[in-house]
């Protein structure tokens, strides 16, 4: 299968079977996705959704939070990964967020990134879901399931894979496409023993495609 004959099959599928995919973080702002997705960084959302409820009621918005210290915000983030950095983050985040943004999330980019604990992927998911930006965020399941599957070209870093996603992928399907490969990450293409059995989209994955490949020559 040709690589635009793969993007063509994998919009085809998946805008048909989850045309309403969104993040799994519980958020009800800009604000609220901003510290979950900071949070995220190698912990799992289910994790991140159990901390948020008590730090949103403490912390409800930027001005809260930038009036607090990291030891006190580390007392409510104490179970998720790397909790004394996220802590002085989030600080730093809501205190530049009211200092140079009158407590209003940014929209582009550039902006999003000058944030403490704000890197490309984290600003790249604030921009496409909250703004509806042309933008796709790469982690570690995007990162690794485009290039099983055959969308990227064994791309080794996550900016090449965000530009080669960039450039064969509908524009108007950036920000959803996003979520496509992570919840195809995170419960089908995992990393350690993908579920082909049960994947629906074999037909078009290079990866499946290569090991039935392998299995016949040895039969």
């Amino acid at each position: 299968m040709r690589k635009k004959e793969r993007y063509q099959a994998f919009v085809a599928y998946f805008s048909t079977h989850n045309p309403d995919a969104q993040t799994e973080l519980n958020y009800s702002n800009p604000y609220e996705l901003l510290v979950a997705v900071i949070l995220s960084a190698q912990c799992t959302d289910k994790r991140i959704n159990q901390v948020t409820p008590a730090l949103f009621n403490r912390f409800p918005d930027a001005e809260s939070l930038a009036a607090s210290t990291p030891d006190e915000v580390y007392t409510y983030i104490r179970s998720v990964s790397y909790p004394n950095n996220k802590a002085k983050h989030l600080v730093g985040m809501a205190q530049k967020l009211v200092n140079d943004f009158d407590s209003v999330v940014p929209q582009k980019i550039e902006d999003l990134q000058k944030l403490p604990g704000v890197g490309r992927k984290t600003a790249n998911v604030i921009a496409s879901v909250v703004y509806q930006a042309p933008a796709i965020a790469v982690d570690t399941h995007v990162f690794r399931v485009a290039n099983r599957i055959g969308l990227t070209d064994n791309a080794k870093t996550p900016l090449a894979v965000e530009k080669q996603l960039v450039n064969y992928l509908p524009q108007d399907t950036l920000a959803i496409a996003h979520h496509w490969l992570i919840l195809h990450g995170r419960y089908i293409c995992v990393a350690r023993r993908p579920k082909c059995e049960e994947c629906p989209i074999t037909g078009m994955c290079r990866y499946y495609e290569k090991n039935r490949k392998l299995s016949a020559a040895k039969s």
